[in-house]
């Protein structure tokens, strides 16, 4: 099962919270949060940006940015994440509150280590030195395994491949096991390539608040 659905859907209600927390008039709503996530991913440099999580109440939404760079979505004295906040609010109708959230480790996020290495075939790097890098990198910080699968004509192939490369362990049937997973494109001058990011981060005991993704408590080694 846990090759054959989105690692984190599969673990959605367990382990892993929800990006969007709101009820009723779902239309709307998913239409609404579409063009607050568009605007935010335009406005801001994509590689930074990991996911944006959305909460609402009656006329009130709460916007959670994490970012590997707090500094350049704030902006000079606050006033670029103000300035945002007011255009959000003018095609909203609502109030608005943005929270910024700094990913400490880079290296074991699965959307930024993806759309580091998409960029990087973009400037014609080579493939592979990028993932060997990031797989060490995610190493070195503890993570329990890593694998990267790579999609499309390779270094302008004739014929399209599929790479893996994987180090560690990534038991994707265990739902436990916190494992963080991204799908991106890199848009090349020889076609489209996939990129696919898993990373084991460790195990989960016990419960946890899934609607607050920012405070549990996790256990690297079963005990």
């Amino acid at each position: 099962m846990g090759h054959k659905v989105n690692t984190l859907s599969n673990r959605l209600g367990f382990i892993v919270g929800w990006q969007s927390i709101w009820c009723s008039n779902y239309p709307d709503r998913i239409k609404e949060d579409l063009k607050i996530r568009k605007y935010i991913e335009n406005s801001f440099p994509k590689i930074y940006i990991s996911r944006i999580y959305i909460e609402r109440t009656l006329n009130r939404i709460k916007i959670t940015i994490s970012t590997s760079r707090p500094a350049i979505i704030i902006g000079k004295g606050g006033g670029e994440i103000e300035k945002r906040k007011k255009e959000i609010e003018h095609f909203t109708y609502k109030e608005i509150k943005l929270n910024i959230f700094e990913i400490k480790k880079p290296e074991l996020d699965a959307v930024l280590v993806s759309k580091r290495i998409a960029r990087k075939l973009e400037s014609k790097s080579s493939y592979k030195k990028s993932i060997k890098r990031c797989i060490s990198s995610a190493l070195r910080l503890n993570a329990e395994g890593i694998k990267i699968k790579i999609s499309g004509r390779l270094n302008g192939a004739e014929m399209a491949r599929t790479e893996t490369y994987k180090e560690g362990r990534i038991p994707l049937s265990t739902f436990r096991a916190d494992i963080d997973y991204y799908m991106t494109e890199s848009h090349t001058d020889y076609g489209l390539i996939g990129i696919k990011v898993w990373i084991m981060k460790g195990e989960i005991y016990g419960k946890k608040k899934i609607y607050n993704i920012f405070k549990y408590k996790k256990v690297n080694k079963k005990k």
